[in-house]
């Protein structure tokens, strides 16, 4: 599988400039990182979250883990982990587990790390288990100019970058 479309379509519209990292096949954000030799704190994860409101997507970096709390707090919601199977209904062009950041063009309300917007670059799945999309962080903050930035995330114990 490709680029997903939703995700080319964003970045041609928003007129990004990046590069596309080919790496071997990878199961998690940590697995990917390690498989393309690049900073976990410079990988973009994507972790979706759901209520009886809808859905909400949380964007932060791989060495990282959501403070559910801080969420809950920011967003007023008490959410929790969406389900698989609405993973694979929602993201219809991407492999299960490989979702882009700019949920917004998915018609999600997106949050974004503050540790991920002080990185120098950042990288992100491309919709698939293969490829990373490379950005300078003003590109990826443009893309990304959607998303509502807070503080959620939290450095996992053992995590280098």
């Amino acid at each position: 599988m490709s680029m997903s479309a939703t995700l080319e379509d964003c970045l041609r519209n928003k007129g990004s400039r990046y590069e596309i990292l080919r790496h071997p096949y990878s199961h998690s954000s940590m697995e990917t990182a390690a498989a393309a030799h690049i900073p976990g704190d410079r990988l973009a994860k994507t972790v979706l979250f759901e209520d009886e409101q809808g859905y909400i997507a949380a964007v932060l970096p791989s060495t990282y883990a959501v403070r559910l709390s801080e969420l809950w707090s920011k967003t007023g919601r008490r959410l929790s982990l969406a389900k698989e199977i609405d993973l694979r209904e929602l993201f219809k062009d991407c492999e299960y587990g490989a979702l882009p950041p700019v949920c917004s063009a998915y018609g999600m309300k997106t949050y974004l790390d503050e540790s991920l917007a002080r990185q120098p670059d950042v990288y992100f799945e491309a919709g698939n288990h293969e490829e990373l999309v490379h950005m300078d962080a003003e590109q990826f903050l443009a893309l990304m100019d959607s998303a509502e930035r807070a503080h959620f995330g939290r450095r996992m114990h053992g995590m280098t970058v």
